[in-house]
């Protein structure tokens, strides 16, 4: 008897699961329905798209702790564009964050019954207290599978809820963000990015919650890709900035962030919490500075100090990522964030005697100011330094920087200094793109197929102290061989020898280095001509900028600066030589020439990108530049026998 119940049972589900199973198949409207916005989003990498993706967020108030909490309900539902599609959802939170629910449910609303992951966020260059992420693998087996998700996070306090974005990793066919805010709640929606677009706004009162609720509806939402060398998305996709100014609970109204004194107040709030205790700081500090014969030359083995023995990781969770650690701690670790970094930077100047200050910062990757205050305008601290009539600042994470040079990320933002109870605010200076040439001189010389000569080439600003720190990085052992290697281009045609160079652990010299050249495979001799391939380095060569929408940053301004003169063997004149180039716009002057005078040919290229950065707007143009660049690249230079 009870082997046929379980006979009759095991029928029973499979008969169940079978029909399940028909039901949550893609139909004919569903694979209708995932063609159709394919041809939509047409983007070769877009598999996925979300029909409709819903975010609803609601406020609370935590009576015991005093803080307005944020609830966000994420709801999407998915379908696969293509035949097959595999992808990762997942969810971010930190000791300031919880994940409720995170669900994946089939398009009958029914679990799908994949397993949610738990584990602590890793990456390959950041420390993570103990940031958390969920996730699972979902995959889509046909073309028009569908899954829902369902995710709601919450944060125990509003100050780390900053902003919502309306793109995602995937197109979506409706986007719609709806905020209910309640009416003891002073909080701003500063709507960014959204020219250009069609976002539709409503605001409805809730009499029952006694509240109001704005709504965002966005139609037809592309993917935010990632982009090589592109602007932060805060430049880029249309978002809102949540600005929580104030609550006001049994008629008393408290701040939260209502102004920049508001948010400089909570930053002070955690650097006064710090017990720095800087006894073990004391003999470094005086073995840097006892021998030092201006406060110039202190300062400045204090700071390098910290730039060569400070190994720099990021945290970035919760508090964490905003409250600085004890510098005696950064101190005997010999590792930190930038912010212990900064700590350190400050507590050794103060022990010597200077004005040293805590400084917080956005780096060039954010787009916002002090004007608006939210945990999310700055990512980065500094130090600065009072010395009589100047304000220096210093960055302990620059490796290699000079005491008052200042690296363009972080070049014109807007800082926000400590200044007791007050605060002051600066901007970073802006070096001229000059600051970083590169200076290259051939002087070059025919022997037979071989080109020969010497070459000299100089390093300033930030190409020296990328260069540098590169070179710092390698083995001992190791330099030697990097050097030739790079001045080869590990080309196996090129021989370099004679190789001397500045001094490469001074980070206040230019970089020089000069060697001798030897080039085979560049001259080819047919009949009575030479074809001579005189460009040895090809600068920007793989630079057109194809299938892209945002503009291209570089990491820092560029200044190229190249010379090549060749001797032209006796009995020989020039022949053919490419066409000059050149274009100019508020970005950028590129320019390549040819001169033949004095029986020398003389090959000048300048390169400037004045600004680190190609718009969108410029790409045309450019692209035109850097096709008619590489047309050159290819052509040769040919000497006739006369």
């Amino acid at each position: 008897m009870i082997k046929k119940l379980l006979a009759c049972a095991s029928i029973l589900l499979f008969i169940s699961i079978s029909h399940s199973q028909r039901k949550i198949a893609p139909d004919a409207s569903d694979i209708a329905k995932a063609k159709a916005l394919k041809e939509k989003f047409d983007h070769k990498d877009d598999e996925i798209a979300l029909e409709e993706s819903t975010d609803y967020v609601t406020f609370d108030f935590d009576s015991r702790n005093k803080k307005v909490t944020v609830n966000h309900d994420l709801k999407e539902k998915m379908i696969n564009m293509i035949s097959r599609a595999d992808i990762q959802k997942y969810s971010f939170y930190n000791d300031q964050s919880t994940i409720e629910e995170f669900e994946i449910l089939y398009k009958n609303n029914k679990s799908a019954g994949f397993y949610i992951k738990d584990e602590a966020s890793i990456s390959s260059d950041l420390f993570h207290v103990d940031s958390r992420v969920k996730f699972t693998n979902v995959d889509f087996p046909l073309q028009g599978y569908r899954y829902g998700t369902h995710i709601l996070k919450t944060y125990k306090d509003i100050k780390y809820f900053t902003k919502l974005y309306f793109n995602d990793s995937y197109p979506i066919e409706k986007k719609v963000i709806s905020v209910e805010i309640p009416d003891w709640l002073n909080l701003e929606l500063k709507e960014l990015n959204f020219e250009g677009y069609t976002i539709e706004k409503t605001i409805t009162p809730n009499s029952k919650n006694k509240s109001k609720i704005y709504t965002y509806t966005f139609k037809d939402v592309p993917t935010m890709h990632k982009v090589s060398n592109a602007p932060g998305p805060t430049y880029v996709y249309p978002h809102l900035l949540i600005l929580a100014k104030s609550y006001t609970k049994k008629g008393e109204t408290q701040p939260i962030f209502n102004s920049t004194q508001d948010l400089y107040n909570w930053y002070k709030s955690l650097v006064n919490s710090l017990e720095n205790d800087n006894t073990d700081l004391k003999s470094k500090v005086t073995e840097l500075t006892k021998d030092a014969k201006t406060d110039e030359e202190k300062i400045k083995n204090i700071y390098y100090w910290v730039q060569d023995n400070i190994r720099y990781i990021a945290f970035e969770d919760g508090i964490a990522g905003f409250k600085p650690d004890e510098a005696a701690n950064v101190f005997n670790k010999r590792y930190g964030d930038c912010k212990g970094m900064a700590n350190l930077t400050k507590q050794m100047l103060i022990e010597a005697g200077f004005d040293a200050r805590l400084t917080w910062i956005g780096t060039k990757h954010i787009a916002y100011d002090y004007s608006t205050p939210n945990l999310s305008v700055d990512n980065h601290m500094i130090c600065t330094l009072f010395k009589d009539d100047d304000i220096l600042f210093l960055d302990g994470t620059e490796k290699f920087n000079a005491l008052g040079e200042y690296a363009d990320r972080i070049q014109g933002k807007q800082v926000l200094i400590e200044d007791n109870d007050a605060f002051i605010l600066k901007h970073v200076p802006t070096s001229d793109v000059a600051f970083n040439k590169e200076f290259y001189n051939y002087q070059l010389t025919l022997d037979n197929e071989t080109l020969t000569g010497k070459v000299k080439k100089e390093f300033n600003g930030e190409s020296r102290s990328s260069l540098l720190y590169y070179f710092d990085q390698l083995k001992t052992d190791k330099k030697d061989e990097f050097l030739e290697a790079y001045l080869s281009s590990a080309d196996s045609n090129r021989k370099v020898s004679n190789i001397t160079t500045s001094d490469l652990t001074n980070r206040e010299l230019n970089v020089t280095i000069s060697h001798d050249l030897t080039v085979k495979n560049a001259v080819s001799t047919f009949d009575n001509s030479i074809y001579i391939d005189l460009d040895l380095d090809k600068e920007f060569s793989n630079y057109e900028l194809k299938e892209r929408d945002v503009d291209f940053i570089f990491s820092s301004k560029k200044y190229l600066e190249s010379t090549t003169e060749l001797k032209i063997p006796n009995g020989y004149s020039v022949t053919h030589l490419p066409n000059d180039i050149e274009v100019s716009s508020n970005n950028y002057d590129l320019s390549v020439s040819f001169k033949n005078e004095n029986n020398t040919l003389t090959y000048k290229k300048l390169f400037q990108i004045k600004n680190a950065k190609i718009e969108t707007k410029d790409f045309e143009e450019w692209n035109t530049f850097i096709k008619d660049l590489n047309t050159l690249y290819q052509e040769q230079i040919i000497l006739t026998k006369n």
